[in-house]
């Protein structure tokens, strides 16, 4: 096999868990019924797999097997939890806050809803990612619905305080969404602690597979009203029709298992491999941290080079180490990242930023091998800039 690059794009996506595609395997040959047969063997096998697997995933977040919705994704659990409260909710108001360093999967559904005439606040952040808690409050009004607010950032990793904001919303009777795909199984998520309504998730950036995500629905104190988005059978308590894939959802549970069962010892490791990181580039000069230095996912270094012309910096990379510059999802697009913009950062910083993406299967030795190409880049291109 040709060498390949170390990867280091783990926000993008992550390699399937070899302990993950063990679960899934007897659901594609042996348990391949349909969940919904319910009159025959097939069927119950098929059926008993999901729900166990509900079971597993509920309880990773403090919630109830029946406040689960699988999806394809985050972003159809984005898109449903977003639209499905505005359709629900249409006729007691038309106002939404979320935050301008929101994935894509968030912001493009709220700006389809202005088209269709309702009125979204997109609050600013600190230079260090936070939102201002007391701009949140005072962008609330008595017709505001919904708050979408994301756990982890995408790019910067930055984890918002989110039992304050879910206590400000819940204390002023709006419903509070967030975009935890990057968090599942990373951090601390407990639905009723930090009085979240709904939650979005997916497998693939926790090792499991591609094509399965949830959206949890709160379903007392308040019970969330949700207008699907799919219809075609009534799956999923007529919240999410189509056919459920065992398999995929057996590899979801399965993954979010092991990774809170790993959760703290390997928060450890990756912070001392993420923090010996950014050492070494920082004491190069002219490097920037973009996010708060603590708050942040463990696998997440997110920076800023002076200096730097952004592309030059990634093709001198590629052959060596797999990173990116911003959001896999908006990785074709040459503009500035919009969450550095949001930060304050210059087109030319934001251009001239890394995102380095850290894993379950990074190596100290990649690390140490990432440190001397990404130095001996960085030190020829502005040497190339110098003459």
């Amino acid at each position: 096999m040709p060498h390949r690059p170390i990867y280091l794009d783990a926000h993008a996506t992550t390699p399937l868990d070899e302990r993950v595609l063990q679960a899934m395997l007897p659901y594609f040959t042996e348990y391949y019924g349909n969940p919904a047969s319910a009159t025959h063997q097939y069927g119950w096998e098929a059926e008993a797999a999901v729900e166990r697997s509900r079971r597993i995933l509920a309880e990773a977040i403090g919630a109830t097997p029946e406040e689960l919705v699988f999806t394809s994704g985050a972003t159809e659990a984005n898109n449903l939890a977003i639209k499905g409260v505005a359709e629900a909710y249409f006729a007691q108001g038309k106002h939404m806050v979320t935050v301008q360093t929101e994935h894509r999967a968030v912001l493009d559904p709220c700006q389809y809803l202005e088209t269709l005439g309702f009125e979204i606040t997109y609050l600013p952040v600190q230079p260090d990612g936070f939102i201002d808690l007391g701009q949140l409050a005072a962008a609330l009004r008595p017709d505001t619905r919904l708050v979408s607010v994301m756990a982890a950032n995408n790019e910067i990793g930055v984890i918002q305080p989110l039992e304050a904001i879910g206590r400000l919303c819940h204390d002023r009777g709006v419903l509070f969404h967030t975009d935890a795909a990057q968090a599942i199984a990373k951090m601390p998520l407990n639905v009723q602690t930090m009085q979240i309504d709904l939650l979005s998730i997916t497998a693939h950036k926790v090792y499991g597979p591609k094509g399965i995500g949830a959206l949890y629905v709160r379903r007392r104190d308040p019970r969330v009203q949700l207008a699907p988005q799919m219809h075609g059978g009534g799956h999923e308590q007529g919240r999410r029709s189509g056919t459920l894939y065992p398999p995929q959802i057996v590899g979801f549970a399965k993954a979010v298992e092991i990774g809170l069962a790993e959760l703290e010892s390997e928060t450890q490791r990756l912070c001392h491999l993420r923090d010996r990181l950014w050492t070494s580039l920082r004491d190069l000069g002219g490097v920037h941290l973009n996010g708060h230095p603590t708050q942040r996912l463990p696998g997440n270094l997110n920076i800023s080079l002076e200096g730097m012309d952004g592309r030059a910096l990634l093709r001198g990379l590629q052959p060596h180490v797999a990173v990116s510059s911003g959001s896999a999802c908006t990785a074709a697009k040459p503009s500035a990242s919009h969450v550095l913009k949001a930060l304050g950062r210059s087109d030319a910083l934001a251009q001239a930023s890394l995102r380095f993406g850290l894993g379950r299967f990074t190596t100290d030795a990649e690390i140490d091998q990432t440190i001397q190409v990404a130095i001996a880049t960085i030190q020829s291109l502005r040497g190339m800039a110098v003459d």
